[in-house]
């Protein structure tokens, strides 16, 4: 299993920024883990930004991942790829990729979180921990108390999967989220909306590192 960076950087075109851009940021502030998310766009368009960013993500020595394209993924040879709960489920996408792609799922209950165990998951994208506006369908929101919970039933279950945090976090929630006792954080918005994203990645980063787990 690849080391679990304790930031995953979502891609957002908001605010002038473009999917590409918004990874080019990210990295340039130290972002160690970029995840290429491009809901509802054409797959050639798809690819086109994937392969940009996947050279960006070698240059910085990045963990490269795609949402949902698992085709996509395996002619690219990406690092991984992170489903949701209506793209590819995991076993299959386990079958195309193989045991050397890092896959992850996305979790809102416990049992969300057994079934990509019992999957082959490598790790947990759970949340929402508020409301973001980057996602449709949100499910029920989480909080604090929700990963407190969460983790209690994993650690009872023996389920020894990392937890990455996502849903609508700023740099304020970072440190009672690890000391919940999540893996790490995934952020878009938080960056991405900042008057210096490159400026708030370095911030978060160091923030990351400071808090004792």
């Amino acid at each position: 299993m690849t080391h679990m960076e304790k930031l995953q950087f979502i891609t957002h075109a908001a605010c002038g920024i473009s999917y590409y851009e918004s990874a080019a940021l990210a990295l340039a502030g130290g972002c160690r883990w970029v995840q290429l998310r491009m809901k509802d766009c054409p797959p050639g368009e798809v690819e086109e930004t994937a392969r940009r960013v996947q050279a960006l993500c070698k240059n910085h020595g990045a963990i490269f991942i795609i949402d949902d394209h698992v085709e996509l993924a395996r002619r690219m040879h990406a690092d991984g790829v992170h489903l949701g709960k209506n793209d590819m489920p995991v076993a299959e996408a386990r079958r195309m990729l193989g045991n050397g792609c890092i896959i992850g799922g996305t979790a809102n209950t416990f049992e969300d979180i057994r079934a990509l165990h019992e999957a082959g998951a490598d790790y947990i994208g759970c949340g929402p921990f508020r409301y973001t506006a980057t996602k449709k369908n949100l499910a029920p929101l989480l909080g604090i108390e929700g990963y407190r919970r969460l983790l209690a039933q994993m650690e009872e279950a023996s389920i020894r999967l990392p937890l990455i945090a996502i849903g609508g976090i700023t740099a304020a929630d970072i440190p009672a989220i690890l000391q919940a006792g999540a893996s790490g954080i995934a952020l878009s918005g938080a960056i991405l909306r900042a008057a210096d994203p490159v400026a708030e990645t370095q911030k978060i980063i160091h923030l990351l590192k400071e808090i004792p787990q």
